[in-house]
Parts: structure tokens; sequence; C-alpha cells
């Protein structure tokens, strides 16, 4: 079952990709110690990427075993292998080069060379996920989406437009049932030609982290958290099953109403 959102608030951008660094070194040492392997869903964007880019910063990482991390990802540019706007070459240049992880752990979606279009790509995605997950439930681990291996940990960023990964306000993907990946057309933020996570798969994981800095993403915040719906405003669809964290700067906090920024988490918690 979903949970409320809890609300941390950090001073700037800079602190709060240390806090999100910090958070999932601790999350995942904590899971590993629980079941021996962690799944983390990358996000890409200033943030995502700046959090990784702490971690591999950070003394603590080698507190974590990088051999038993699985790493997938939420959403990606449809772009040729290699092209530097894609999430996975900016994740792998920010942390994951840096930390000896194997190559059968890191699932990238699929290039615009190696597939005709974005939807062969998410359907690869979606067999490789499913594969994982039949994996997993074969080692005795019980699921919340038969489709899906279990996500410890998913990080999300937010737009100005209130999207999440690459599911837009208005747009087919974000009215997605029934499918855990898919093509994108005609994205309103460039390139057009994306793939992504649905609704249904982002909340299978235990936990989403929603990491939002800036005051342009003002509106966006303050829409997702006064219970906006997800169609308009896909942030506010987004929730873990154990918990839905939003990890904001002073300035993406401004429009957030005072019973929140009052109940909020501080920024050393």
């Amino acid at each position: 079952m979903t949970t409320e959102p809890k609300v941390s608030i950090h001073p700037d951008a800079g602190l709060l990709a240390a806090s999100v660094a910090a958070r999932l070194v601790t999350r995942l040492v904590d899971v590993q110690n629980e079941r021996g392997t962690a799944t983390v869903v990358l996000t890409g964007g200033t943030l995502g990427i700046g959090a990784l880019r702490a971690v591999a910063e950070s003394p603590a990482r080698s507190a974590v075993d990088w051999s038993a991390v699985d790493f997938w990802w939420g959403d990606e540019r449809f772009l040729p292998a290699g092209h530097e706007d894609r999430n996975a070459v900016q994740a792998r240049a920010a942390l994951l080069d840096q930390i000896g992880v194997s190559e059968d752990r890191v699932h990238e979606f699929g290039t615009a060379d190696a597939y005709s279009s974005q939807d062969d790509a998410a359907a690869a995605y979606a067999s490789a996920l499913q594969e994982a997950a039949e994996k997993e439930a074969a080692q005795g681990i019980e699921l919340r989406d038969p489709r899906l291996p279990q996500f410890d940990i998913l990080l999300l960023g937010v737009g100005p437009d209130a999207h999440v990964a690459s599911l837009f306000p208005e747009m087919a993907g974000i009215r997605t049932k029934g499918q855990t990946v898919i093509g994108v057309s005609n994205a309103p933020k460039p390139p057009p030609e994306r793939i992504s996570l649905t609704l249904e798969a982002i909340n299978s994981a235990e936990e989403v982290w929603l990491a939002v800095a800036g005051k342009d993403k003002a509106g966006a915040v303050g829409l997702a958290l006064a219970g906006a719906g997800h169609v308009q405003v896909p942030a506010a669809g987004a929730r873990g099953r154990r918990k839905t964290l939003w990890l904001i700067d002073q300035e993406a906090a401004s429009q957030l109403p005072g019973r929140l920024i009052n109940n909020g988490e501080s920024d050393a918690d």
C-alpha cells in the first residue's frame, strides 16, 4: 500500500544533491544488509546526475557492495549509443564507470542505432524487466508486480510542467495502463522520441524519491503535493509502496502550503 509523501527541504541545490547521495548510500547499505543485493532506478537531469557525482565523491561510497547493485532507468532519450544526452551515458561518467559495477547489472534502454523505433526499444526493455522478475521469483523473492523485479529505490526528477520520467501532462503515456514500458512520440521536451517506465511500473517501487531544485519547479511541486490529478500533474501520481519522499530545495518549496513546510523533515534527516 502506498504511503503519503514526506517532504525534506534543503537550503540549495548543491546541498540537496549531497543529501540525495548520502541517503542513497545509506539505503543501499540497509537493503543489502537485509537481502544481499539491491536495485535502484536512476533518473537523469542536472540534479539526478549531480547526486550520482556526489556519490562518486563520497568516502562513504565504499560501504556499498556495488557488485551487488542492479541499475535500471526510469526513462531515456531515444538517441544513438554514446550520445552525450543519453541519461545512461551521463550516469556512467558521473558514477558507474568509477565503481566497477558489472555490465550485466547495468540495464540501459535500447539505442536509436540498435532499434528501428522507440516502441521496439520499449518492448525489449519490458522483456528485460520481465526476465529479471522471473529470476527473482525463482529465488523466492515476493514481487509487488510479477512483470517487474523489486525496485528498492526509484529516483525521479520533476519538470516545470510536472512531468516525471517521460510521462508528460495530458499525453497518452501518463494514461497508459497494463504496460510497464512505453515508447513516447512528440514529447514537448526535446528530443521528442523517448522511452519511459509507466506510472504502474514506477509505483511498484518500494521507495520513490522525487528530487527537485529550482524556482521554475515550484509550481509543479506545489500542485503535486496539493493533491492534483496525475493526468494533469504526473508528479502527483508517483508513489512508493513503502515511502514517497520529496527531496527539494528552498526555491522549489516556495509554493508549498505552510503545513507541508512545517511538517517536513529537516535536511539532516
